[in-house]
C-alpha cells in the first residue's frame, strides 16, 4: 500500500536520526517514551510490507560506532532487548519462554558496555555500538568508580567478557551540570546523556573527573563453571565486579508482576534512573534452548514502566512567594502528560539553580516526574535551540506586592520578600499553612480557602489582613467574598474558557445562604482553638520552628507566654533548638504586629498553654512508639516538617540522622547522602506513600 511506504520511509527516518543522535550525539532529541511509540508502529508496519523495503530497521541494534575512537568487533553480539508495556505482554511472553525461575532485575537507564578480562586482568572496554562493533573506550573505562582493574580472588578462565550500564546517580548528575554550566558549558539534558558524554570523551583525564558508576549484568564471552543466572551475578559479585543487590530470583510470574509492582512504588528513592525492570529465565541451558532473535534474546524481556521523563518547552519562568518570603522561580510549561498526570509548572528552587540547570526560556526542556513527587526539571536539550531563547532575570521585587527582594542574612543564596506583614502572598502562604496538617489541621482552611479570605475580588472585604484575625471570623464577614479560583502550585488565577480569571462566591449558595465550606470552616476553627500548643507555636510561621522544636519548646515552657519572655540563652538550652532557632524567636516577638496576633487569639479564646487532654496516642503505646525515623528529600502531599509531626503524634522520635537504630527512612527524591548511609547500613528505606500507609485510618 503506497500509504504505508510512504509512513516507512519516514518513520525509518526519524528513527535513525534520533538513533543516531541518542548513541553517537549523547542527546535525546525527543523523550524515551515518544522514540518507543515511533519504533512500535514501524515495527508493526514493517511487519506489513516486508517486500522491497531491505533489512527492516527495527531487528538492528543501536547505531554504528564513531570517528573518535578505534572500532572493536564483539567476542559475542551486544543484543539489545524486546519490550513490553503491561501485564498481558510480560505473560504472553511468560508463556512462549516457559515456567520459572525467573531473575528480576532494574532496567538502568545508561550506556550499555562490555569489559573483557584475559587471566583476570581488564584489557578491553567497548560500547555496545551497533551490536556487532562497538568503540574501543578501554582507558576512558579504566576511571569508572568501582570498576575492578584485576579480578579478585584467582582460577578465572582465561577469558571472560562481562557486560553492564554506565551511568550517573541524580545527584552527581545535578553536581556535574551545575560545574558544566558554572564554567561556560553546555549542560546535559538527562543522566544517560551525561554517563554518555562523559564515558565517550577523547581525553581519558575528562571521564576521571566524572563520577561515573557502572553496574554489570550479564556475560558474552564466557568459560566459568555455572549453570544459571543467578550464579553468574554470584561469580560477577566474588570477582569485585560491581552488581545491583535489587535482583531477585523468582518462581512464578505472578511473583514477577509482584517484583514489578513493588519496584514501581519504591522507583523514586533510588539513586540513579531506571526505567523497567528486566527480566530473564534463570536457567542458562534454557536461555541457549530459547535463543534470540537478530535483535534480542528470546530469553530476556524488558518490562518498561510509564514515563517518568517527557520533552516539553519552557514557557517562562516566574516566581512565586512563601510564607516566609522567600522567593522561588517556577517554570511555566506546556502541559504534558507524565508519570500518569498532566503538568504544567514545575519548581526551580532558586535563580542559582535556574543558572546551574542551563535552561533558557524557550528551550525544550527534559522533565522528569517520578511517581507523586514534585516535577523536576533535568536540562534543556541545547541542540534543540533556535536562537530565540532568552536567559532568566531574577526580578528585584517582589511580584505581588513591589517591595524589595533581598537575602535574609549574609552568604544566603534565597532572596526574600521584605513586606512580611503586607506581602499579600505571604500572608495567603502563612493562613493556608495553619490551616494544613502540620500546624492546626483545620478541614476547609486550604489553599483556595486562604485565598479567599486575604485576596477576594473587593479587597475590601477581605476579612484577615494578618493571623491576628483568623480566630475572628463570622458568617457575616464571609458571605460577601467573592474570590479567585487559584492553583495550588503557584498561586495564579485559573481561566475560564474564554481566557478570564475564574471567580466564585465561595462562601455563599445561590440562594445566598452561607455554604457547606463556611460552615465547616468556623466550626473547626473553634475545634481548632484547642489544639496543642506546639500546633500552634508552628502555626506562627515563625522561620526555622518546625513541628520537632515546636514540641520541646512547648514540653519545657508550658505556654505561649513563657516561651516568649524566655531569653535567648533560655530558649537555646532546650534540646533540638539551639541558637539558631533562640534568636528567630526573640526576633520574631520583637515585631509589634506578631505580638497582636498572640493578643488577638487569647482574646478570641485560643488555649495558648499546654491542654489538660494530650492528642493521639502516648509515645509508650503509639505506632512508633520507641522508633526513631528519619525523613529526608523532597515529599509530595506534605513538607517533611509534617511528617515529622506524625511520627512525633504516633509515639516515635523524628531523628535528624541515620544510624543503626534508625528503624526507617522515609526517602523522596533528592534524598542523597541520608540514603546513602541508609543502605549501606541496611536500614529500611520506605517512601512517603508507604509512610502514610502506615498511619491508621
Amino acid at each position: 500500500m503506497p500509504n504505508q511506504l510512504i509512513r516507512i520511509k519516514e518513520l525509518r527516518a526519524l528513527v535513525e536520526k534520533y538513533r543516531d543522535a541518542y548513541y553517537q550525539q549523547d542527546q535525546s532529541l525527543i523523550s524515551d517514551a515518544e522514540y518507543d511509540l515511533l519504533e512500535q508502529e514501524l515495527k508493526k508496519l514493517e511487519a506489513l510490507e516486508p517486500q522491497g523495503l531491505g533489512d527492516p530497521l527495527t531487528t538492528k541494534v543501536g547505531s554504528g560506532s564513531g570517528s573518535v575512537f578505534d572500532p572493536v568487533i564483539h567476542g559475542q553480539k551486544m543484543m539489545s532487548l524486546d519490550n513490553v508495556f503491561d501485564t498481558e505482554g510480560f505473560l504472553a511472553w511468560a508463556e512462549r519462554v516457559g515456567p520459572g525461575p525467573y531473575l528480576c532485575e532494574p532496567k538502568i537507564d545508561g550506556l550499555a558496555v562490555s569489559l573483557t578480562y584475559k587471566d583476570g586482568v581488564l584489557v578491553r572496554a567497548a560500547t555496545r555500538g551497533d551490536g556487532e562493533v562497538g568503540e574501543d573506550i578501554t582507558q576512558n573505562a579504566m576511571t569508572i568508580q568501582g570498576v575492578p582493574h584485576r579480578l579478585s580472588g584467582d582460577n578465572h578462565p582465561e577469558l571472560v567478557e562481562v557486560r553492564g550500564e554506565v551511568f550517573f546517580e541524580l545527584e552527581d548528575f545535578a553536581k556535574l551540570n551545575a560545574r558544566i554550566v558554572s564554567q561556560g558549558g553546555k549542560p546535559f539534558a538527562n543522566p544517560r546523556n551525561s554517563a554518555s558524554g562523559s564515558l565517550r570523551q577523547k581525553d581519558p583525564a575528562v571521564s576521571a573527573s566524572r563520577p561515573l558508576k557502572m553496574l554489570v549484568h550479564g556475560f558474552g564471552v564466557w568459560s566459568a563453571d555455572v549453570v544459571s543466572q543467578s550464579a553468574v551475578y554470584q561469580k560477577l559479585t566474588k570477582w569485585g565486579l560491581p552488581t545491583t543487590k535489587r535482583y531477585q530470583v523468582l518462581e512464578t510470574p505472578k511473583l514477577v508482576l509482584a517484583f514489578i509492582a513493588e519496584l514501581e512504588a519504591t522507583r523514586p528513592t533510588i539513586e540513579h534512573e531506571i526505567d523497567g525492570v528486566v527480566i530473564k529465565v534463570d536457567d542458562l541451558a534454557t536461555q541457549e534452548m530459547l535463543g534470540s532473535t537478530s535483535r534480542a534474546p528470546r530469553w530476556a524481556i524488558a518490562h518498561k514502566y510509564p514515563p517518568e521523563q517527557i520533552n516539553t518547552k519552557l514557557l517562562d519562568i516566574k516566581v512565586s512567594i512563601g510564607r516566609t518570603g522567600r522567593a522561588t522561580p517556577f517554570a511555566v510549561l506546556v502541559p504534558a502528560v507524565v508519570a500518569g498526570s498532566q503538568v504544567e509548572f514545575a519548581t526551580l528552587h532558586n535563580q542559582e539553580q535556574v543558572k546551574s540547570k542551563g535552561v533558557l526560556i524557550g528551550d525544550t526542556v527534559v522533565l522528569r516526574k517520578a511517581g507523586d513527587v514534585i516535577p523536576e526539571i533535568l536540562g534543556p536539550v541545547v541542540s534543540l535551540r533556535d536562537g530565540s531563547e532568552r536567559a532568566f532575570v531574577m526580578p528585584s521585587k517582589c511580584p505581588e506586592c513591589q517591595a524589595k527582594l533581598g537575602p535574609a542574612s549574609l552568604g544566603d543564596i534565597d532572596l526574600r520578600c521584605t513586606n512580611s506583614k503586607s506581602c499579600p502572598a505571604q500572608l495567603r502562604e502563612r493562613i493556608a499553612y495553619i490551616g494544613s496538617r502540620a500546624a492546626l489541621d483545620i478541614e476547609a482552611l486550604g489553599y483556595v480557602s486562604a485565598s479567599a479570605l486575604t485576596n477576594p475580588v473587593e479587597p475590601e472585604v477581605a476579612p484577615i489582613l494578618s493571623e491576628a484575625d483568623l480566630f475572628s471570623l463570622t458568617i457575616e464577614k464571609l458571605l460577601p467574598i467573592k474570590a479567585k479560583v487559584v492553583d495550588v502550585d503557584t498561586g495564579l488565577a485559573k481561566k475560564d474558557a474564554d481566557g478570564n480569571d475564574k471567580v466564585v462566591d465561595f462562601f455563599r449558595k445561590k440562594n445566598g445562604e452561607p455554604s457547606e465550606v463556611a460552615i465547616k470552616l468556623l466550626a473547626n476553627l473553634e475545634v481548632a482553638k484547642t489544639k496543642p500548643l506546639w500546633r500552634l507555636l508552628v502555626s506562627l510561621s515563625i522561620r526555622h520552628v518546625g513541628p520537632v522544636a515546636a514540641r520541646a519548646l512547648a514540653d519545657n515552657f508550658g505556654s505561649f507566654r513563657a516561651i516568649f519572655e524566655a531569653s535567648q540563652e533560655q530558649l537555646a538550652e532546650v534540646d533540638g533548638v539551639g541558637p539558631t532557632l533562640a534568636k528567630s524567636i526573640t526576633g520574631w516577638y520583637l515585631e509589634d504586629w506578631h505580638r497582636q496576633i498572640i493578643t488577638s487569639w487569647e482574646a478570641a479564646g485560643v488555649q495558648l498553654s499546654n491542654p489538660l487532654h494530650k492528642e493521639g496516642p502516648s509515645k509508650a503505646d503509639g505506632l512508633f512508639a520507641g522508633l526513631s525515623i528519619v525523613v529526608t528529600g523532597s515529599m509530595e502531599t506534605m513538607t517533611r516538617e509534617a511528617i515529622e509531626s506524625l511520627i512525633i503524634e504516633n509515639g516515635g522520635k523524628a531523628s535528624s540522622s541515620v544510624s543503626k537504630n534508625t528503624a526507617f527512612l522515609v526517602a523522596g527524591p533528592g534524598a542523597g547522602s541520608k540514603l546513602t548511609k541508609a543502605e549501606s547500613l541496611d536500614v529500611l528505606v520506605i517512601t512517603e506513600a508507604q509512610f502514610l500507609d502506615k498511619l491508621p485510618a
